[in-house]
């Protein structure tokens, strides 16, 4: 999906892997290709989840974020004050982009 600014995106069903343990979670993601450090640049709020509190323990946490359309490394921060925690990631997000074409 893609919004209004151009920004590409995700919104549904994930899992956050930590080790071998997996967590069901709801993720609304957003990115975009930066060109000025040449990096794709992904964000987004997991939904409120106690499970997602336990797991991060009140800290920055990295883990596997995974969709059905991918998977990447995202890091967890502080939650706003609604208990959704903020995810980032930078390079191939864990949703499909719209690629440039190959050039002859």
């Amino acid at each position: 999906m893609t919004d209004e600014h151009g920004d590409e995106g995700y919104a549904g069903d994930a899992v956050l892997v930590d080790g071998e343990r997996e967590l069901k979670v709801r993720a609304v993601l957003r990115g975009h290709f930066q060109p000025i450090d040449g990096y794709y640049h992904w964000y987004g709020r997991l939904d409120a989840d106690p499970a997602v509190t336990d797991l991060v323990e009140g800290g920055r946490r990295e883990l596997l974020l995974r969709t059905p359309e991918g998977e990447a490394t995202a890091t967890l921060s502080d939650p706003d004050p609604w208990q959704r925690y903020r995810v980032t990631g930078t390079s191939r997000p864990p949703f499909a982009v719209e690629t440039a074409p190959a050039h002859d």
